[in-house]
């Protein structure tokens, strides 16, 4: 797919990895309908983005909500006409271990909400967001493209239990989708990232981010830039389907 002139909604689009990609995507002449959940981060976003000359609009929405993410797309594609790519960007992290453990007792256990609360940003968001736009994408006979975001977590990391069981479900979706949704031209993708340098891995102790950047084969964390080049391959590479990329460093080995 060409990126010139193509609709593409991110979401989690306001900061962080989101407004990584759609920068990256804007300097590419892609037109951004950015999906997030705080309005101010949103707004400093499209006023960052409208420098580069292409249109860009942001929705206040939680992807987590059924009828606020099917009027936001119904609203996407009435702003731009057309929506040609997805990227499936929000999440969140409740870490914590499945019990604690003190002198034999259980004194604490993961919780339903602490667990929900991660599988309904994560996944149910995912599935919500990745229905719509599939689905206008259908409807208008042009080809599409879905990008989910996974995690190296997804193979199981200790005290991520929701999280790790979000990211792998995603993958397996993306699997899903890819089968269904070919026929239609549409394309589906996900992105495995490990640990990314942002403001959280900024703000750990030095010695933490020290033992991190040692655990990885090319000794650094990765950038945000670096995962939206990843996602500009899935777009541009028409032969990329129902597949993830691990880009972590050779972290997952």
């Amino acid at each position: 797919m060409n990126i010139a002139n193509k609709v593409i909604v991110i979401t989690g689009g306001g900061q962080g990895l989101g407004l990584a990609m759609a920068t990256s995507f804007a300097k590419l002449g892609a037109h951004l309908a950015l999906i997030d959940v705080n309005r101010e981060v949103l707004a400093s976003a499209v006023s960052e983005l409208s420098s580069l000359n292409v249109k860009v609009k942001s929705y206040i929405a939680n992807v987590t909500n059924e009828s606020e993410v099917e009027t936001t797309f119904k609203q996407i594609k009435d702003d731009f006409g057309t929506i040609d790519g997805l990227i499936n960007n929000a999440g969140i992290l409740r870490d914590g271990l499945l019990i604690k453990v003190k002198e034999g007792q259980v004194v604490k256990k993961m919780s339903i909400e602490q667990f929900q609360s991660v599988i309904d940003v994560n996944l149910t968001g995912v599935f919500l967001c990745g229905r719509e736009a599939a689905a206008h994408m259908a409807e208008q006979e042009t080809p599409g493209v879905i990008i989910n975001m996974s995690s190296i977590a997804r193979g199981g990391n200790m005290g991520q239990t929701n999280y790790a069981a979000s990211k792998a479900g995603v993958v397996a979706m993306t699997t899903t989708w890819a089968r269904e949704l070919g026929r239609y031209g549409i394309r589906v993708g996900a992105i495995a990232p490990g640990v990314i340098k942002t403001a959280m891995t900024d703000a750990m102790k030095p010695e933490m981010r020290d033992r991190l950047e040692k655990m990885k084969p090319v000794g650094r964390l990765g950038t945000a830039e670096e995962i939206a080049h990843t996602a500009q391959y899935i777009f541009e590479n028409d032969f990329f389907t129902g597949r993830v990329v691990e880009i972590d460093g050779g972290l997952a080995m």
